[in-house]
């Protein structure tokens, strides 16, 4: 009944060896200490036993705070809904599933409609085999708005007795719920596009596509090694071409009829918007951000980091599943992803821990490369790292602007030691070759956390506790004269515009949006160009690449839709400045 994770998370609670002089924190760190959303009693270098590979006193992989499960505690559940549930499911992977009703009773008292509330009971009775139980708070969850797929997705291995059920099994028979998760789309080019699906059980699956005038079709398969997820690539696609798709089992379509938009061929001048946030926990008031941004017309949305919030440093197992499978049943998240391709990273709270650094190694600890494999298994990218070094970086191009997503954890060393790196040689080589050779007119590097020091003062899990590396990329842009960057980030629980002055080359824009559904906000910091934190938001970027002088116009766009603020930077502002004054 408990799973590997459950042993793994004990190693939490112990505290590191050793502990670096504490930095000063600032206000809002210190309220959310007192809360246990973020940061322990004492910030400095931290980490569980089995980091410390030599007598130097630093672990190779760690964290700027307490090794400790404080996300997790009550007074932090009490505010923030992201962690109820998580904390409710700890106990029952923990082998308390008593423990588990009682702190969801006690929700339900104050909100008799949460849905969540039920789904933990109904896991919680599954597990003590009092099943009667665990039905009726199943009915209870799916009267109170919760999509049936929630209970086939599982985690399957905690609601298995529920499942094997017979009044279980006739009740899901009736249902049409074969596609629990997706579509979503992703690694869309001019001539294909990939369409992922999780399914209620192993089967083969059809995507069907249409412009009008010709059909296209591929067929894949979900397995329960990929966690019942597969996904299928079709092919001979035309660029800048609306497509209608829906998918199929045993012939029948099982989806709705959802549309999307080919990019033009690569290099061609143009129009065209996109997407970008961060910072998404769990809240279901909030979760209609999810049909805003599908409201635009985007040809891609970026995810980057803290997407599910996680912070267990294990093996998946039912923990990291029930994280992933609240957000992707929601019916808000499933027209969004499967009308916009979805192209994410992750940040430190889905990789493993708060300002968690990984290592530099591929397969230590042990936990880190299945759990990359469970985020290739949750999204739908055009690829996970390199071959020998698996991660979550990659680049894609639409029309004229190319797109670098970076991996900031899973090769980051530890930032208390002069040999530090936030992106590992392999990735670092990968973003520098790409950018000296891209052709495009915009260059977008998006990090999950800000480039600019005064985004978040004093702190070294941004770039300013890699400050050699960030100077080395800036340089080399400079010195190969590479125009056209343009910087994005999140991480912070708010959205803004910063300038990055330059001596020796031109000015970069960082443009920040991590506040996507938090109800946790971070307030502004001096010298933003502009910052907004009063609702959940999300940055939309038009490229106008057909101008005598090409254009991107940043907007914050609140999940109401209102507009908030706006910027424009032209080409001629992002061009290396040449001897003699020129551009």
């Amino acid at each position: 009944m408990i799973s590997d994770a459950a042993k793994l998370i004990a190693v939490m609670v112990l505290l590191a060896a050793c502990t670096a002089t504490p930095r000063q924190m600032d206000s809002e760190e210190l309220a959310a200490r007192e809360v246990g959303n973020t940061g322990g009693l004492n910030y400095g270098e931290f980490g569980p036993p089995d980091a410390y590979e030599d007598d130097s006193g630093h672990p190779y992989y760690g964290s700027e705070n307490q090794w400790s499960r404080r996300m997790f505690e009550e007074r932090a559940a009490n505010l923030y809904y992201k962690r109820r549930g998580q904390r409710q499911m700890l106990e029952i992977i923990d082998g308390k599933p008593e423990v588990a009703l009682q702190l969801a009773d006690a929700r339900l008292a104050d909100d008799p409609a949460d849905a969540e509330s039920q789904f933990v009971r109904s896991v919680a009775f599954a597990q003590l085999g009092e099943l009667d139980e665990s039905w009726q708070a199943m009915q209870l969850a799916l009267q109170s708005g919760m999509p049936f797929g929630r209970f086939l997705a599982g985690p399957r291995d905690l609601l298995e007795p529920l499942h094997r059920s017979a009044r279980f099994q006739q009740f899901a028979a009736q249902q049409e719920a074969t596609i629990i998760h997706g579509p979503m789309l992703g690694d869309v080019t001019e001539s294909s596009v990939r369409v992922w699906v999780r399914s209620s059980r192993p089967t083969d699956f059809t995507v069907r596509l249409d412009d009008g005038e010709s059909s296209f079709e591929a067929t894949s398969r979900t397995t329960p090694e990929a966690d019942y997820t597969g996904v299928a690539r079709v092919s001979g696609l035309q660029p800048d071409t609306v497509y209608s798709y829906d998918v199929s089992v045993d012939g029948e379509p099982v989806t709705g009829r959802y549309h999307f938009r080919t990019p033009p061929l690569a290099g061609t001048t143009g129009v065209l918007q996109v997407g970008f946030g961060g910072c998404a926990g769990y809240t279901p008031e909030n979760e209609r951000v999810w049909d805003t941004i599908a409201s635009h017309d985007l040809r891609a949305f970026l995810f980057l980091g803290d997407n599910v919030y996680i912070d267990v440093p294990a093996k998946p197992g039912a923990f990291h599943e029930y994280s992933y499978y609240r957000r992707q049943s929601r019916p808000e998240f499933r027209r969004m992803v499967s009308a916009i391709p979805q192209y994410a990273i992750w940040d430190d709270h889905d990789a493993a821990f708060d300002d968690i650094w990984l290592g530099p190694y591929v397969d230590r600890p042990a936990w880190k490369q299945p759990m990359v494999e469970s985020f290739r298994q949750n999204w739908n990218n055009p690829s996970y790292g390199s071959d020998t070094h698996p991660g979550t970086w990659f680049s894609f191009v639409l029309g004229d602007v190319e797109f670098f997503m970076l991996d900031g954890r899973t090769y980051r060393t530890n930032p208390f030691i002069d040999d530090r790196t936030m992106l590992g040689p392999e990735q670092k080589a990968w973003l520098l070759d790409g950018l000296s050779k891209s052709t495009a007119t915009f260059k977008v590097i998006a990090s999950p956390v800000a480039w600019a020091d005064r985004a978040k003062p004093g702190s070294i899990d941004t770039w300013s506790g890699f400050p050699e590396e960030r100077e080395q990329l800036f340089s080399h842009i400079e010195t190969q004269g590479v125009h056209g960057v343009i910087l994005l980030s999140s991480d912070r629980h708010r959205s803004e515009a910063w300038r990055i002055e330059r001596d020796s080359g031109y000015p970069f824009y960082e443009l920040l949006s991590g506040q996507l559904t938090n109800i946790h906000t971070h307030p502004p910091e001096q010298g933003a160009l502009f910052s907004y934190n009063a609702k959940d938001s999300f940055g939309v970027l038009t490229f106008d690449t057909d101008r005598a002088d090409p254009q991107v116009t940043y907007e914050i766009r609140s999940i109401d839709n209102e507009r908030i603020e706006s910027l424009v930077v032209k080409l001629s502002e992002l061009r290396q400045q040449k001897p003699g004054g020129s551009k």
